[in-house]
């Protein structure tokens, strides 16, 4: 594909997937084009749409999928920055994947290569070697089907989750600091106290909203509650009371023109340090759904708001207690607690190759934990057989082979998206992308 023909193709996708958003609120996304525009990397993180695109056309190529393999639970958007920390529904601080809005059923290698190819962007970024990145890569695919093996084992081999209790180098450093954070802080930073009660503080993106809104919201909050696990659902009265409500327009890369409220909760007791912020924000269709033709898992949703926690639930062991689902005007919305004790990745601090190796190796665990809890032992039918197990099967025939597959598309979509980048800089810069 020529350039003229690569850079129509660009605009083609894109159009396609946020020309609707575009014309709701072309701001947003000349804020969301910006970021996009700043590196390689958050270019790729911003167009997921153009990754699957390629995946099903120049790189559809994949020896490793078969009925089962192209048939798990993935999250969608696995790229090196969607790692980090959250307290889990037993109190446990915990280093995992997170933000699960393009989570759905489909190929597991797609994970492993949306992720490879986004350490080789990092790597590129570091003035890292080739022959270092694909060292990487190496050690992230083998830490994969070493945890993976172990749980189809039995799981007595098995690292499991990443907490306080093994962590070690970098990741160890990512909770400690999570472990800092507080409840107090965080209404701090998004709240006031005016006459013995809490309020959200209006900031940039942050708006009241009038009667009939707030009527709409509380609604949509009241059958939202009937979507939580039994344990969350039996809260004490005060617990669900709500104390305010704010719009919040998205500006992050990936929420760009999405409405989300965010909602004060009373908490646990009527003391103003044990309030909650939870967000109630629209769910869009995923990138990678465009690209799975399967009637059974496109028919298991509700909407995308469902989707969007019923992938959440599947992928994480013990999710967020607030985490469930609603709808505003027939839309489906996901709603979450906005954690006080989330802490990412930061990959700036991490450049010694030895920090480097270990932290893929630890993201390779973590993945491999993620993509064998939603299977046949799990609360979903969705996928009805063990995912690990069809994982294994398939890559133990040739394991050499696939790890080598895997650092070859790294190496090759890397320089795809580095391209990639100036050309939609170009198109961007000179207005060649329509609405904006």
């Amino acid at each position: 594909m020529g350039n003229e023909q690569r850079a129509a193709h660009i605009v083609d996708v894109l159009m396609r997937e946020f020309g609707e958003l575009i014309a709701i609120d072309p701001a947003a996304f000349r804020r969301k084009f910006r970021k996009m525009a700043a590196s390689p990397f958050a270019f790729y993180r911003g167009s997921a749409a153009l990754f699957y695109a390629d995946l099903t056309g120049d790189f559809a190529d994949d020896r490793f999928l078969n009925a089962r393999t192209s048939r798990v639970w993935i999250h969608g958007d696995l790229h090196a920055e969607n790692f980090g920390t959250y307290m889990n529904s037993s109190g446990e601080l915990v280093f995992n994947v997170n933000d699960f809005d393009e989570a759905y059923v489909g190929p597991f290698s797609w994970d492993l290569k949306r992720f490879a190819a986004s350490i080789a962007l990092l790597g590129y970024a570091k003035a890292l070697s080739d022959d270092v990145i694909g060292d990487l890569v190496t050690t992230f695919a083998r830490s994969y089907l070493t945890e993976l093996r172990a749980i189809a084992r039995g799981g007595d081999d098995a690292i499991g989750s990443i907490t306080l209790a093994n962590a070690d180098g970098v990741l160890l450093k990512v909770l400690q600091q999570a472990r800092l954070n507080t409840r107090v802080d965080l209404l701090a930073a998004q709240t006031t106290i005016d006459d013995y009660e809490r309020r959200f503080t209006l900031a940039d993106g942050v708006y009241r909203i009038d009667d009939e809104v707030r009527a709409i919201v509380t609604d949509a909050f009241t059958r939202y509650l009937g979507t939580l696990p039994a344990a969350t659902a039996g809260h004490r009265p005060v617990e669900a009371h709500i104390k305010d409500i704010v719009l919040r327009k998205g500006v992050g890369i990936g929420s760009a023109g999405l409405p989300s409220y965010n909602i004060l909760l009373e908490g646990h007791t009527q003391a103003l340090e044990n309030d909650v912020v939870i967000y109630m924000k629209q769910a869009q269709v995923p990138a990678v759904a465009r690209h799975i033709d399967d009637g059974a898992v496109h028919g298991y949703f509700k909407h995308q708001g469902h989707r969007t926690s019923e992938s959440q639930r599947a992928l994480q062991a013990h999710a967020d207690p607030w985490l469930g689902y609603t709808e505003i005007d027939g839309v489906g919305q996901l709603v979450a607690e906005v954690s006080p004790y989330a802490a990412d990745l930061d990959w700036s601090d991490v450049n010694e190759h030895d920090e480097l190796t270990g932290v893929v190796a630890d993201l390779g665990r973590a993945v491999a934990r993620m993509h064998s809890v939603a299977d046949d032992e799990s609360a979903h039918d969705l996928v009805d057989f063990s995912t690990e197990e069809a994982i294994v099967a398939e890559v133990d025939r040739d394991e050499p082979g696939f790890i080598r597959h895997l650092v070859e598309f790294a190496h090759g979509y890397g320089d795809r998206a580095r391209a990639d980048h100036q050309q939609f800089v170009d198109l961007f810069r000179n207005g060649k992308l329509p609405g904006l």
